[in-house]
């Protein structure tokens, strides 16, 4: 379940101190990242908006897709039709570290240092525009789970994410009824394990930690994402 979004203002956090795993990762991925860059890079750069957004993307589509629909190979998830707000910063706490910096957090690790080929504010939004801009696909079910006992654990979760699933920018919660049911139960359970919500100063992640704390295993888990798919 994506992490509600945080609201503050001001300069960037510090980086927290890297684990050994990410230390260990660094090389291949920095690689990685170095040649998308070079790769987007090659390409003429508009001054701004969205269609600089869409060149900026090419870094990104290698893993969630070009249309943004996501890859359950590389386990990550459809970001197409998330509104931008959302996407701007979700990027930004993950350059923070975050997200993406606890080291048993495999896919972040991943997403983290790509996260960083965006080097400024102004690009993180021109992106997420981007990436708010392309349609949004039907996820199909790939998980067994019970939609009615899942209806009843959604009650807490509809206190943020509405009951239709459509989210409150007020509340900083996004909307989870197009997201794919193995993520849903996957980001779950990463909350519930302090993979995700970690960082003191992310007051909503901590709150979302607290709430997955709620679902009682991952029967219960896939219960809620079962339901969500219905939305």
């Amino acid at each position: 379940m994506p992490e509600r979004g945080h609201s503050g203002k001001g300069s960037r956090p510090a980086h927290p101190v890297e684990s050994s795993v990410m230390v260990s990762a660094r090389p291949t991925l920095a690689a990685l990242a170095l040649t998308l860059t070079a790769s987007a890079g090659c390409a003429d750069l508009p001054e701004g908006g969205v269609a600089r957004g869409a060149v900026l993307y090419q870094n990104c589509d290698q893993c969630h897709g070009k249309a943004g629909e996501g890859s359950t190979l590389v386990q990550a998830p459809p970001i197409a039709g998330l509104p931008g707000w959302y996407i701007e910063e979700q990027v930004l706490h993950f350059q923070w570290g975050w997200r993406g910096a606890h080291p048993d957090d495999v896919e972040g690790l991943k997403m983290r240092p790509m996260s960083r080929t965006i080097k400024s504010d102004a690009d993180v939004k021109v992106v997420a525009e981007y990436v708010s801009s392309l349609p949004a696909a039907a996820t199909p079910a790939t998980l067994t789970g019970d939609a009615e006992k899942g209806k009843a654990g959604f009650a807490t979760c509809s206190a943020c994410h509405g009951a239709d699933g459509a989210g409150n920018e007020a509340m900083k919660a996004p909307p989870i009824k197009q997201l794919p049911d193995w993520y849903i139960v996957r980001q779950i359970g990463k909350f519930k394990a302090g993979i995700r919500g970690y960082q003191a100063e992310d007051a909503a992640g901590a709150t979302m930690k607290g709430i997955a704390g709620t679902v009682a295993d991952d029967a219960a888990a896939r219960d809620l994402a079962a339901y969500i798919q219905t939305l």
